[in-house]
């Protein structure tokens, strides 16, 4: 058996990204090995093909895995990391896909050689519409960093940055982001209610427009300004409505205040 992958860790998000990587083919099912405590979560992995393990020390001796992905939450990072040790030895990769954990804890806790990536994904990565963003340590080779990519491909877009402490920012905008997006559907449902329509209807109408809108947003060459544009006629039903959102510049201050107290907080988790 030759273990490319081992996943600490399938909860919704792990194996969300595990189901993507299988059903793309860009990992076969016989090259992964999960670990996962829980008895449902790991039968759920093993339907899909999966070896699976309740204990990291159940890792078949000798592998060595390219990349270890830990799933984990934040609060059990180290205990969990730590149990992957014998593996920092510089051959395999770590990517962790941990809220608020630096690099600079799993190196701690791996040792010095081990090849670290740290992934920020968000929950539009369970149908394969995420946004992923990616920051590796100086030991993950150019390679490496390829065949990491190509697998979060698998669950939605992906982008680098070379700062790591960036990635508060990237938590605050697209990791907190699809938040963002639901209570603006949560929003619009209730001024879609208040103005006359049945619930159902007012519902469908704010969920489709947003869904609609960002899909044209994102296959359109146009930048998103410009087609707002397009869309508003001068002094017609759209201008009125834009009148209140962007006088004064009330959304974009109302965002920027939001995505700041997220980076903020994001800041104080990490410590």
């Amino acid at each position: 058996m030759t273990i490319r992958l081992v996943l600490a860790g399938c909860g919704n998000m792990g194996y969300a990204m595990l189901s993507g990587w299988l059903k793309s083919g860009k990992l076969a099912p016989s090259t992964v090995f999960v670990v996962e405590p829980n008895a449902d979560l790991r039968q759920r992995a093993a339907t899909l093909g999966c070896a699976t393990s309740a204990d990291a020390s159940e890792i078949p001796a000798g592998a060595v895995p390219d990349l270890v992905v830990i799933a984990v939450k934040p609060q059990v990072i180290r205990d969990v990391t730590a149990a992957y040790k014998r593996f920092g030895d510089g051959r395999t990769t770590f990517v962790s896909i941990a809220a608020g954990t630096p690099v600079a804890t799993f190196e701690e806790i791996l040792g010095s050689r081990a090849p670290i990536a740290r992934c920020m994904p968000n929950t539009p990565a369970a149908i394969g519409k995420g946004m992923m963003v990616v920051f590796s340590n100086r030991l993950v080779s150019d390679d490496t960093k390829r065949f990491i990519a190509d697998l979060l491909s698998a669950s939605g877009e992906v982008a680098t940055i070379d700062d790591e402490g960036l990635m508060d920012a990237v938590t605050a905008v697209s990791g907190s982001g699809p938040a963002y997006i639901f209570h603006f559907i949560e929003a619009m449902t209730v001024a879609a209610e208040k103005a006359g329509l049945p619930a159902a209807t007012a519902k469908l109408l704010a969920m489709q427009t947003v869904y609609g809108a960002a899909s044209l947003a994102a296959e359109s060459r146009e930048d998103p300004g410009v087609l707002r544009q397009q869309v508003t006629s001068p002094n017609g039903t759209t201008a009125a409505a834009l009148g209140v959102l962007m006088g004064e510049d009330r959304l974009t201050n109302l965002l920027t205040q939001a995505v700041e107290a997220a980076r903020l907080r994001s800041i104080e988790l990490g410590k």
